[in-house]
């Protein structure tokens, strides 16, 4: 593997002329079936998406970015196609320090997508894998409904809101204990945050106090913390103005 890593490495700097930064983190990729594009390395900072690098495909589908960080923390690999999609053609992943693998196709960018890479990564890809599931059945529920909808059919609508509030308890359930189980890697707090930030604060209140130390310090871990800190601190205002209107 490290063999092949080297010697991607050499190709593409020779075929794209790109030189890598240097940073703790190589994320190696395969895009099949691309000729022609630009690929970018984004990350989070401050609230806003950014670029932190970027490699343009010309005959060589083959690309290798580099980057530093502090701590393991979600990246995304986005395709400009110049096709007009604004939200599209972007993969999320976990970096850590090492090597990332990534490989898709232009075919179907998301879909086609292989990514090896550390704890936080594999874990995360497990959760996702669940998650498409969980996606899945609503979506199937969604069109249940805008059919019954058509049709008028009370009895049928009653019944998909009460199989659609069961699939958002079985979600919610599920990421709880995902994260608990994984209380030790960052993409507890992580999975958390964007996936139930609106659960009932004990069950976030359960999920923050089983983090690791290290898991606490962390990015997420310190912004699910201040996260429940802050609804807390809202709905004690929020008590304190209702007892005041009484």
């Amino acid at each position: 593997m490290r063999y092949f890593s080297i010697l991607l490495l050499l190709t593409v700097l020779l075929t794209n002329c790109n030189t890598p930064k240097k940073g703790n983190v190589t994320i190696i990729g395969n895009i099949k079936g691309l000729k022609k594009g630009t690929v970018y390395l984004q990350r989070i900072q401050d609230t806003i998406l950014v670029n932190i690098d970027s490699v343009h495909i010309d005959g060589n589908s083959e690309f290798i970015f580099t980057s530093e960080i502090k701590e393991p923390e979600i990246h995304y690999l986005y395709l400009d196609k110049d096709d007009g999609a604004q939200y599209n053609d972007r993969i999320d992943f976990f970096a850590e320090p090492g090597e990332i693998t990534i490989t898709t196709s232009l075919l179907d960018f998301e879909k086609d997508v292989k990514i090896n890479g550390g704890k936080n990564q594999m874990k995360f890809l497990e959760y996702k894998k669940i998650l498409k599931r969980f996606n899945e059945r609503n979506l199937r529920l969604i069109k249940e409904d805008f059919e019954a909808t058509k049709q008028k059919d009370d009895e049928k609508l009653m019944q998909i809101d009460k199989e659609y509030k069961k699939l958002v308890k079985q979600k919610y359930l599920y990421t709880i204990n995902f994260a608990v189980l994984n209380k030790k890697l960052e993409v507890a707090p992580y999975v958390t945050l964007n996936e139930v930030y609106d659960a009932n604060i004990k069950f976030l209140d359960t999920i923050a106090s089983s983090l690791s130390p290290k898991v606490k310090k962390s990015l997420y871990g310190k912004q699910l913390i201040k996260y429940i800190d802050d609804r807390r601190t809202k709905e004690a205002i929020r008590i304190q103005k209702a007892d005041s209107l009484k």
